[in-house]
């Protein structure tokens, strides 16, 4: 949903698209958003997605700003546009999801406990991270990113046989302690993506299982990997994907290793932790410019009003029915419709016979 080149949004009953129709009347997205983004031809700094996710979707990080447009001068087929891509993944059902690299300590000891993982890389190159607690931020850094980067870079036909050694172990039950957190994610990618080298990222990506309602947010250089379950999707107005794994689509390890960040965290560093502004209505807000989500929940016959944005929104109910209204105009809402909304309009939410979920994702600069 919104104005990405590859796939504009059509409009319902118009012959023009949402970019073509936003070109015509800029007063749509506001002068305050167009003076701090990119607006010309129509452009949204957002896209709005839904993702109903069966099959783990690839490890993957996307690119800073700067990066983009040296790819996309690169390679504009593979990287099709110059704009990075940071992203809030909202769940709307339970999910599953690798984010970001673990503790250096959590990692040093599926190191140490998992041989299948730790053969693939230069035994040297494991006595280095196994070493390096005593060093600085910046030194650890380095150490994992060499770590990471043997792991990616390994010979495939020794990846597919210690997968399928892994692999026996668990299905036998000899897994260790430490590995029953991630036993079942092991054999289901395996089970999805067999021998690819993916799927040991699990012993140095967090694992994460969240409820709905909970949110993470992905910034530039963040590694991660949709493993299972539906999610509203925000992001800026980019398709810039740097895949390494779990993917028939084309892989480009150099540039992941290049651009990773190498923070190691807790999942909980990612988090958004949503505010409630009114009863009805709950605010995540990422730390970046390019986009904010409200969440709208509302009883049979409930009325909820949003004073007027000075930006650019996209609406989509994703339960029951109602109706959005403005300025005296009205349009149904039922599950999977999707409105744009433009700057400075007030508008009004109203459940029609049964409970309304909507989710509205807006900018104001």
């Amino acid at each position: 949903m919104g104005t990405h080149v590859k796939s504009p949004s059509g409009v319902v009953n118009r012959e023009q698209n949402l970019t073509q129709i936003l070109t015509e009347n800029p007063g749509l997205i506001g002068d305050q958003v167009s003076r701090r983004f990119d607006t010309t031809n129509g452009n949204l700094p957002f896209l709005f997605k839904v993702l109903a996710i069966g099959k783990a979707l690839s490890i993957q990080t996307h690119p800073d700003k700067k990066t983009s447009e040296k790819l996309h001068a690169e390679q504009p087929t593979v990287y099709t546009d110059p704009n990075h891509k940071p992203e809030m993944a909202l769940a709307l059902t339970d999910f599953k999801a690798l984010c970001g690299f673990m503790p250096i300590a959590r990692i040093a000891e599926y190191v140490t406990a998992v041989p299948e993982f730790n053969s693939l890389i230069d035994p040297s190159i494991v006595a280095e991270f196994l070493n390096c607690t005593n060093l600085s931020e910046s030194e650890q850094k380095a150490v994992l990113k060499k770590l990471f980067a043997a792991l990616m870079t390994a010979d495939v036909s020794n990846i597919a046989t210690q997968l399928r050694t892994l692999v026996a172990r668990y299905q036998r039950g000899g897994q260790k302690p430490l590995e029953d957190g991630v036993k079942d994610l092991v054999l289901t990618l395996n089970e999805q993506y067999p021998g690819d080298v993916g799927v040991f990222c699990a012993f140095m990506l967090n694992y994460v299982r969240m409820t709905p309602g909970q949110a993470i947010f992905l910034g530039a250089g963040e590694p991660h990997a949709y493993v299972e379950g539906d999610i509203m999707e925000c992001m800026a107005n980019s398709d810039n994907v740097i895949r390494a794994g779990l993917t028939p689509k084309p892989k480009d390890i150099p540039n992941l290793v290049s651009v990773l960040t190498y923070t190691p965290s807790d999942w909980q560093k990612h988090m958004v932790k949503p505010v409630d502004i009114t009863p009805h209505t709950r605010k995540y807000d990422p730390p970046i410019q390019d986009f904010t989500v409200l969440q709208v929940k509302t009883q049979k016959g409930e009325i909820e009003t949003h004073e007027a944005i000075p930006g650019p929104s996209i609406v989509i109910a994703t339960e029951g029915s109602g109706r959005v209204s403005w300025s005296g105009n009205e349009l149904d809402l039922q599950a999977g419709s999707v409105i744009f909304v433009g700057a400075e309009k007030k508008i009004k939410i109203t459940a029609g016979d049964s409970n309304l979920v909507v989710f509205r994702a807006y900018v104001t600069a």
